[in-house]
């Protein structure tokens, strides 16, 4: 089972009468399938082969060749930049129950989805998925998820596959 960072506990203990409840059930009785359609991108996006990059489904190509101009044709850092993700944007600006602790949460869950959904749709194309945590921990917006593809050996052959 997972379980919940520490700050969230103390919710979760004070339902069923006392007694608790974990995070599944919490999510049953306090969560909404509009937030859940929503967070389906975010918890397994889609993914697009363009040009040899690995990208998140929906990128600009005005973007793209911005940073590939930008970085002077590093390929790892031009998708490093595209694909990355600050943790805090997952929310509204502004959100009251953001913390260090449930962002952590979240980053470390998400890097491990990232492979797995990389691993899994990119087989031949191995991806290195790194989760950022800052020295200064009050930061909470530079708490940042990204991936590149490992080596960058590939023709490119011009596809766009989803």
């Amino acid at each position: 089972m997972i379980q919940p960072p520490s700050d969230m506990l103390a919710e979760l203990s004070e339902w069923n009468n006392g007694k608790g409840i974990d995070l599944k059930s919490w999510v049953g009785c306090s969560g909404n399938f509009r937030l859940a359609v929503g967070y389906s991108t975010i918890f397994w996006p889609q993914f697009v082969l363009f040009e040899d990059y690995i990208l998140f489904d929906g990128f600009s190509v005005e973007s793209l060749r911005g940073f590939e101009h930008q970085q002077k044709g590093n390929r790892r850092a031009v998708e490093a930049v595209m694909n990355h993700l600050h943790i805090a944007d997952i929310q509204y600006y502004g959100c009251e129950d953001i913390t260090e602790e449930r962002i952590v949460f979240i980053g470390r869950i998400l890097k491990q989805i990232y492979e797995a959904k990389l691993k899994w749709q990119f087989p031949d194309r191995p991806c290195e998925v790194s989760f950022y945590e800052p020295d200064d921990r009050r930061k909470l917006m530079e708490f940042e998820i990204t991936f590149w593809q490992r080596e960058q050996k590939y023709q490119h052959n011009g596809s766009h596959e989803g």
